[in-house]
């Protein structure tokens, strides 16, 4: 089928209406129809060919909630009318050893990614989210719980799950000391997350004008990370840092914060290597540690933490042909806190 879109041709060119062949529904696929599709970062960098080599035309978007119109024979978890939502991978090998223990998104063969890459046949391109539908195999679709906006869920399929992946494996509980370096698209779940698990979050930021809404997400202290003081006032204080910042900063300042044997987790991807002192490691058995999206079950188990506690991402729904602006306002941190599509726009 023919769906509309929008997509950019070259680096240096803007996103423009765009005509996708989406392919047949098979014996284990899905069609959604699509509602809402949220803006990533990094649909910015892979768009303007930031992060290397990309294949163009390219349809971006990896945070995808719509309505199941059409299921494939063999489909057995979804059915016609369910909502439903496709993040970052729509397939992978399914047979390497980290696929076979449930972590498709380190797949060997490398997975297929929901746009800037291909099927697993290595040639059909994939294209993503900005978009009225797409066609994904079951395994890779998520069931969206009654009872979550379509807006506010949509990106939690990256934002939420970048964020809940670290919380949940580093076993974030009740009475933790847990610390959100940056407050963004990614941030801001953090600090909703790591509150609604019962942690005493403390949000810290180069900007005192994220104060209010730090507090109002659920952080119950904030420090500016500017001031050297706070380093010292903050030394071995935390179980866990979720460090989200894509800009160049200290490492080894954070990992001072920690307690002993606590763990920070980098989510955020700062352009140039961040040297490492092996002393902020050693001293207290501290752990630097990285996480990369989230696996299949991890995908599903943070739309239900979130439909549990009733909330979503903050968004600003917008209309596609707004799309070229929300990426420039995004460059500049303009938005609270993802910009979401409105598919019917397309």
């Amino acid at each position: 089928m023919k769906a509309r879109a929008y997509a950019t041709t070259a680096a240096t060119q803007p996103l423009a209406p765009f005509t996708v062949d989406r392919r047949d529904v098979g014996p284990n696929d899905v069609l959604i129809e699509i509602i809402a599709s949220g803006i990533c970062h990094s649909d910015i960098h892979q768009a303007r060919s930031e992060w290397g080599p990309a294949k163009y035309p390219m349809v971006p978007g990896h945070e995808i909630v719509g309505k199941v119109t059409q299921v494939g024979a063999n489909v057995k978890r979804l059915k016609v009318g369910d909502m439903a939502g496709v993040g970052c991978m729509v397939d992978s090998c399914r047979t390497c050893h980290p696929c076979a223990h449930g972590d498709e998104q380190f797949c060997e063969k490398t997975p297929a990614w929901t746009y800037n890459g291909t099927e697993m046949d290595r040639t059909t391109p994939t294209y993503g989210g900005y978009s009225t539908h797409i066609v994904v195999t079951e395994h890779f679709v998520v069931k969206v719980p009654a009872g979550l906006d379509p807006f506010a869920a949509a990106p939690v399929l990256c934002a939420g799950v970048t964020t809940f992946s670290p919380l949940q494996e580093w076993g974030c509980k009740k009475g933790d000391q847990v610390a959100v370096v940056g407050l963004g698209g990614l941030g801001h779940m953090a600090v909703k997350l790591a509150a609604a698990m019962g942690a005493e979050v403390t949000l810290l930021s180069t900007s005192l004008s994220k104060q209010a809404d730090a507090k109002r997400l659920g952080a119950a202290n904030f420090e500016l990370s500017t001031d050297k003081a706070t380093f010292r006032k903050l030394a071995r204080r935390f179980d866990l840092i979720i460090d989200t910042v894509s800009a160049e900063h200290d490492y080894n300042a954070y990992l001072n914060l920690l307690r002993p044997r606590g763990a920070m987790v980098v989510v955020g991807v700062p352009p140039k290597p961040s040297p490492v002192a092996a002393f902020s490691l050693i001293g207290g058995n501290r752990r630097l540690a990285g996480s990369s999206i989230g696996n299949m079950k991890q995908t599903q188990d943070v739309l239900d933490f979130c439909a549990q506690h009733q909330f979503g991402a903050d968004v600003e729904v917008i209309k596609a042909g707004d799309i070229n602006v929300a990426y420039e306002r995004m460059v500049k941190n303009d938005v609270k806190y993802r910009f979401v599509i409105d598919a019917k726009t397309f």
